[in-house]
């Protein structure tokens, strides 16, 4: 009687559930479309080069929307190339996931004209915002970083990709 002693499964054995398996494996294999619209590209084109390397981290910038899970949109968005960025967003599958690079794509930066959307977010829904004009390729690296811990919080991952059920993304206080 009493308290039994729990089985070990032994050496070689991990255990945790699918939503964190699916989760890791997404969140460390993000392939962002390569979606550069004005300067802020050149930060984006100099994080994937050899010096902040993003390949060490699983990501690979993809230049075909269907094989990209992310999309940076790098710059300023004008209202002639928003219908062309919605477009390219749809042909995206799901899960899909938006970072705004820049002033210009978070809130329209300097150019408070006619012919400039004031902020992407108003037309897709927007996961990480990157300050700066141009940010960093540190900004963006860290972005992507934060990307990744919001995609590793996400629950029902699975569940939704077979049918049943939403995804349930907790809210995430920034650090």
């Amino acid at each position: 009687m009493g308290v039994e002693q729990p089985k070990t499964l032994g050496s070689g054995f991990v255990t945790t559930s699918l939503d964190k398996l699916v989760n890791w494996s997404r969140a460390s294999s993000m392939w962002p479309l390569t979606f550069g619209l004005a300067c802020c590209a050149i930060e984006m084109m100099a994080t994937g080069a050899a010096r902040f390397d993003l390949d060490r981290m699983g990501i690979l910038f993809r230049a075909s929307p269907r094989q990209a899970d992310v999309i940076i949109i790098a710059g300023t968005v004008t209202k002639k190339m928003l219908p062309v960025i919605k477009t390219v967003y749809e042909q995206m599958p799901e899960p899909r996931y938006v970072i705004a690079m820049g002033a210009c794509a978070s809130s329209g930066g300097i150019f408070d004209t006619y012919s400039t959307v004031q902020g992407i977010d108003e037309h897709l829904p927007v996961d990480v915002y990157i300050p700066g004009c141009p940010p960093r390729p540190e900004g963006l690296l860290y972005g992507l970083m934060k990307l990744q811990e919001k995609i590793r919080a996400e629950r029902n991952t699975f569940g939704a990709a077979i049918g049943v059920g939403e995804v349930v993304v907790p809210d995430m206080v920034s650090s």
